[in-house]
Order: C-alpha cells, then structure tokens, then sequence
C-alpha cells in the first residue's frame, strides 16, 4: 500500500509542479511540491519498516 501510494503522490506531485510552473500558479506549484516531498517521505518510511522486518526476520 504504502510505496504505490508514495510513487503515485511523487508522480502527481511533479505534474502540479510542472503545471504550476507553466501558468505561473505558485499556489499549484507549491501544493505540487508538498505533494511530492510527502511521497518521498511515504516510500523512505516504507523502506524503514521492510528493513526493519528484514532485520526481525533474520534473527
């Protein structure tokens, strides 16, 4: 659940930036920023917790 939701939030995210960026909207620009950080923070936060199951798993 988590690293789809994170890619498809850094996909959206680069779009509203690009389109932000094309009408000079820096409203849509900065939500598109927001949006894909939190993607960034999604997919970093699911690798934590799969390495940290690794980690369990082999002990």
């Amino acid at each position: 659940m988590g690293k789809e939701n994170g890619k498809k939030d850094e996909f959206i995210g680069k779009a509203k930036k690009a389109a932000g960026d094309a009408l000079n909207d820096e409203k849509t620009k900065n939500e598109g920023k927001r949006q894909e950080t939190e993607g960034k923070v999604k997919d970093a936060a699911n690798d934590v917790k799969e390495k940290g199951k690794d980690m369990f798993n082999d002990k």
